[in-house]
């Protein structure tokens, strides 16, 4: 064999064990997807949901694995460095576009460290309180919390999730100084507090909260979009509740390590598409508030872009820092 057909070879072997195989062969061994929080919370819902339709398609489990802790960033880390193959993807969160600017020290870049592969949902936080708090709406809450500066304790989901960050946002837009954050180590953990009494107020996920609200467990004052859920039309805007202007939403999207084979990127982003398209996935979205979104890579790498310099002016103008 001479020189010109060695080297011929060598190229197709090359290719062969290139990118473009690799998409051929994918999905190889199970799929890990990993989830920020810890189970029962709205993001742990979103993923379960969609995780057995994706395994069904892709012929390997999808092993829904809680790393919770730090807002997200423990299980972040682990995606980032995770082999750029498909086989590991992060359901992200507001709260990871929240981190890049919340915490001084991060493992991980994420706007350079992770590809985005479609946004699945995107839904609003509402506003509830212990049925046992005297007011009902969200003008008699601001008035009752400017009377009793520092009384009135809120849970979250953790220092710098999106249900902390609302909150936040809230009480600067609406002029109240002082409340006292009590953060938990997930939504169902703050969630509980709430529920107890044990703290009397949050921001939280209109999937996790509107069912009890429904049951009378929580009182629902508002939801943070600009305009109102479909599944709860009944419940005021905060823009409409004399909070003018609030506007913020929660999401859910997959990304992968950067560096994954736009072909697997684009299989994924297929399944997840057609996925939200299964009329009881949809349906079921739907009922709980989360509105099903299924967007191009490319669509949800300019939106998340777009996240994180919107909740960069948001801590920079709370003042919020987490060493």
């Amino acid at each position: 064999m001479n020189r010109t057909a060695v080297l011929a070879c060598l190229l197709i072997g090359l290719a062969l064990s290139g990118p473009a195989a690799m998409a051929q062969t994918y999905p190889a061994k199970p799929i890990r997807f990993i989830v920020g929080f810890p189970p029962g919370g709205a993001t742990d819902v979103v993923a379960r949901a969609i995780s057995q339709n994706m395994a069904d398609a892709l012929g390997q489990p999808v092993v829904v694995d809680n790393r919770a802790g730090a807002a997200s960033n423990i299980a972040a880390e682990i995606v980032a460095t995770s082999p750029k193959d498909g086989h590991t993807l992060f359901l992200g969160t507001v709260s990871f576009s929240v981190n890049r600017s919340l915490y001084k020290k991060l493992p991980y870049d994420a706007l350079k460290d992770f590809a985005a592969v479609s946004q699945v949902t995107d839904t609003p936080f509402m506003f509830v309180a212990h049925p046992s708090l005297p007011v009902k709406s969200v003008k008699e809450f601001v008035t009752l919390a400017r009377a009793r500066p520092g009384e009135l304790n809120y849970a979250s989901s953790g220092n710098g999730t999106g249900s902390h960050l609302f909150t936040v946002m809230f009480a600067s837009m609406a002029g109240v100084k002082q409340l006292t954050h009590v953060p938990y180590r997930g939504a169902s953990f703050a969630t509980t507090s709430v529920l107890s009494g044990e703290t009397i107020f949050m921001f939280e996920n209109i999937v996790t909260t509107l069912p009890l609200a429904r049951a009378g467990k929580l009182r629902a004052f508002a939801v943070t979009t600009i305009k109102r859920s479909r599944a709860a039309d009944d419940i005021p805007t905060l823009a409409e509740s004399g909070v003018p202007g609030y506007d913020a939403n929660a999401w859910f999207g997959v990304f992968v390590p950067a560096g994954t084979p736009p072909a697997v990127i684009n299989r994924l982003h297929a399944e997840i598409s057609r996925i939200l398209k299964i009329p009881e996935i949809r349906d079921r979205f739907l009922a709980l508030g989360a509105e099903p979104a299924g967007t191009t890579p490319e669509q949800f790498a300019a939106f998340f872009r777009n996240e994180v310099a919107k909740w960069a002016k948001v801590v920079k103008e709370s003042g919020a820092q987490i060493d």
